[in-house]
């Protein structure tokens, strides 16, 4: 794939960023507003999700068969997380739970495989874990903690799919191949999910919607479209511009679902945010 222009590059990015944002918002919306439960939206979603990447992948070069089972069980691991959390979560704390989850999870495994941090980074990284911390302490605005686990769980996975994503030839290929993979993990779910937690499959036309448009726009036309920036970008940029999606989202919720921000979460945000942005650009000076 050809390198972007610059103009192309930053619509793309846009697109992309407004996307992520989107997938938080639709499901909150529809586990809210509508009839679906998450385990019917976490099969619709994947299910359409690999529907659309199938057909990119097959109009552009005619051949999906990449990708892994561990990568697609991560990748259904997020999306399950994800939409079980979102039961308890308003759209802007999931989102910053997901995305401080998912950035741990990177920074986590490069320390281990030995990277060092600067005194910037290490001060970036304690201010992020403070925030974190602030947000799960006990008090009237702390977010249910069951479903702030889940959603931590689900940007773990993520964060694992990241990784394993690295250097793995064509991502949107890759992408198109886990999701297909991970469709029949996404039945099985379906099939125990009222076994699991006590509760009917429900759906309803709205429900169905948010869902299929969670998973082939926001989702599969979204991967597709940041893959398609990715060339453009420098990794430094790459990583600074996903700092906007949980503000993105926060935006959305209070203006599209009428959701109140807290005074925590408000704090929470710029200490995780801000740390993390620290850990990114001094980094990049290291």
């Amino acid at each position: 794939m050809m390198p972007a222009t610059a103009g192309r590059a930053i619509l793309l990015t846009v697109l992309a960023m407004l996307a992520f944002a989107g997938n938080s918002l639709l499901c909150r919306a529809a586990l809210q507003h509508t009839a679906i439960d998450a385990g019917s939206f976490t099969g619709l979603r994947i299910a359409s999700g690999a529907l659309a990447l199938w057909l990119i992948v097959g109009l552009r070069s005619g051949a999906w068969t990449a990708g892994s089972w561990i990568s697609a069980l991560a990748l259904f691991a997020y999306a399950a997380g994800f939409s079980f959390a979102y039961r308890g979560l308003s759209a802007a704390a999931g989102a910053l739970l997901l995305f401080g989850a998912v950035q741990a999870t990177m920074i986590g495994y490069g320390l281990a495989r030995g990277e060092r941090l600067s005194l910037g980074q290490w001060l970036g990284l304690g201010l992020a874990i403070a925030g974190l911390i602030g947000l799960l302490l006990p008090g009237l605005a702390r977010p249910p903690l069951l479903a702030a686990a889940l959603m931590l769980a689900a940007g773990v996975a993520w964060g694992v799919y990241s990784l394993r994503g690295k250097g793995g030839g064509d991502p949107t290929r890759a992408t198109a191949g886990n999701f297909l993979r991970a469709v029949p993990m996404a039945i099985a779910l379906c099939a125990l999910a009222p076994l699991l937690s006590s509760t009917e499959l429900t759906w309803d036309a709205s429900g169905v919607a948010y869902a299929v448009a969670s998973g082939a726009l926001t989702s599969g036309i979204g991967y597709a479209i940041w893959y398609a920036a990715l060339p453009a970008l420098r990794a430094v940029t790459a990583a600074s511009v996903q700092l906007s999606v949980p503000v993105l989202t926060a935006i959305g919720g209070v203006v599209l679902l009428d959701e109140a921000l807290s005074l925590r979460l408000m704090l929470a945000s710029v200490a995780i945010l801000g740390g993390i942005a620290a850990v990114i650009y001094a980094g990049r000076r290291a």
